[in-house]
């Protein structure tokens, strides 16, 4: 059984084969990447590191060739990822790959979504559910580490401006999700199923500033906004328009309660364990010097 995994030298895709190497033999694992040096040591263990791009449909032809089982990490491309994710589902059709993964967003179905980056990601699970090939959406929810930037500018500032009211966040790191993500394609099954995958508990803005002060001995205080008020703050801070709508948008989507935990706990089900806690993360992440802040507000990085 060959398992390729789209992306693996990114954020996601990296960790998703370092489980997957946990998991199976390193002859069994295709990492397809863009710039097969950044693979050299996936390489020296015997992964074997194709070339290719998502909007390159004959490279991504030849990269498929001859893999049973496809991890499909999202393009980071918002705005260009209906067409990627076509161009690598046609790729796979015509490589005969069996069945494909692919990392979505959480509860990308509920009718309103309000979520930015909700659109590309139900354009792809329609391209999935046409191809006839046998897939899994791996439904993320939001990453802990795209709020770092946020932990950081108000540890240094001393308030959390936010827009998200009392919407809870459940958030869970980029490991936990790549865990999941190997979890599956290295099991044996071909089924279609649906994971819908969130931390174990939700936080809110106010529990998120009091994490920050624990950990960094900085004060932080909550100033809630509305959303033109954080969109004039975020203007002020020289954002362009299209990373305000975005960032503001995240905060709509949290207050409506888009990214608050699943009650499947599908995530911590597949890991083995229960997710780790959003303190965890800041910890590790901001035990040592804070760093000079982005002006980023919200968790405002692109999640998935």
């Amino acid at each position: 059984m060959t398992i390729a995994v789209t992306g693996a030298t990114g954020h996601l895709g990296a960790l998703i084969v370092k489980h997957l190497l946990e998991a199976v033999p390193a002859t069994q694992v295709v990492a397809i990447v863009r710039s097969p040096d950044r693979a050299a040591g996936l390489a020296e263990r015997g992964v074997d590191v194709r070339q290719s791009d998502y909007d390159d449909r004959e490279s991504l032809e030849k990269a498929l060739a001859g893999v049973d089982r496809l991890v499909l990490v999202s393009s980071s491309e918002i705005g260009k990822r209906d067409v990627q994710h076509a161009n690598v589902i046609e790729a796979a059709k015509t490589a005969g790959v069996g069945w494909i993964a692919y990392t979505s967003v959480l509860r990308v179905d509920k009718p309103g979504i309000i979520l930015p980056i909700a659109p590309d990601h139900i354009v792809t699970e329609g391209l999935l559910a046409k191809s006839g090939i046998p897939h899994v959406l791996l439904r993320n929810g939001w990453y802990t580490e795209n709020f770092l930037d946020t932990a950081r500018q108000a540890a240094a500032i001393g308030i959390l401006p936010t827009a998200a009211s009392a919407g809870l966040v459940a958030s869970a790191p980029r490991d936990d999700y790549a865990h999941a993500a190997a979890a599956v394609a290295a099991s044996n099954s071909v089924e279609t199923a649906i994971y819908e995958l969130s931390g174990d508990t939700g936080w809110s803005q106010a529990e998120f500033a009091a994490t920050i002060t624990d950990i960094t001995g900085a004060p932080v205080a909550v100033r809630p906004l509305t959303t033109d008020e954080l969109a004039e703050r975020l203007k002020a801070a020289g954002l362009p328009e299209i990373a305000i709508q975005f960032a503001v948008g995240i905060d709509v989507a949290i207050a409506a309660g888009e990214l608050d935990v699943d009650p499947s706990h599908d995530l911590s089900r597949l890991i083995g364990q229960p997710t780790t806690p959003l303190a965890d993360v800041l910890k590790s992440e901001l035990g040592g010097p804070l760093g000079e802040a982005t002006g980023r507000t919200g968790g405002h990085a692109i999640a998935s």
